[in-house]
């Protein structure tokens, strides 16, 4: 993997403020041509910098969806175990790794309250979780 340039960081600040604008936009915007534009995309999608793009929703759009973190203490040595039966759960979105207190924090998505009991419920029945604690997801400042 080669190193990112000033031209592909500005490249990708872009596509993150809105992935769709057309490579002519960008290499007006970054003062480049469109081949140069082009081919830094092909190039940041071939060495897996850019792995994708999606479609952000305003936070009120899915009322019914609702979002929860979950802080997980891991007993002993079996983090993988407990990590290979997380990204099995449904109701798991995402799964980071961190330091501190916690080993690892999950994002819960639910359709309800029942919903998220219910994946709470399967979470903690999971061995070698030796505690958690979850937090419902109520704003969103910046996204």
């Amino acid at each position: 993997m080669t190193a990112m340039d000033n031209l592909d960081q500005q490249l990708i600040a872009l596509l993150r403020g809105n992935a769709r604008l057309s490579v002519a936009t960008l290499a007006h915007r970054l003062k480049v041509s469109r081949g140069t534009v082009t081919n830094r995309i092909a190039k940041l999608e071939n060495e897996g910098i850019i792995v994708g793009y999606t479609v952000r929703l305003r936070p009120d759009v899915r009322q019914n969806d609702i979002r929860a973190w979950m802080s997980i203490a891991v007993a002993g040595n079996e983090t993988r175990s407990v990590i290979a039966s997380l990204l099995g759960e449904p109701g798991v979105a995402s799964l980071h790794g961190t330091n501190g207190r916690w080993d690892l924090l999950a994002e819960l998505r639910a359709g309800s309250l029942t919903e998220l009991s219910d994946i709470l419920e399967r979470i903690r029945l999971i061995r070698s979780i030796q505690t958690s604690e979850t937090s419902i997801h109520l704003t969103t400042y910046r996204g």
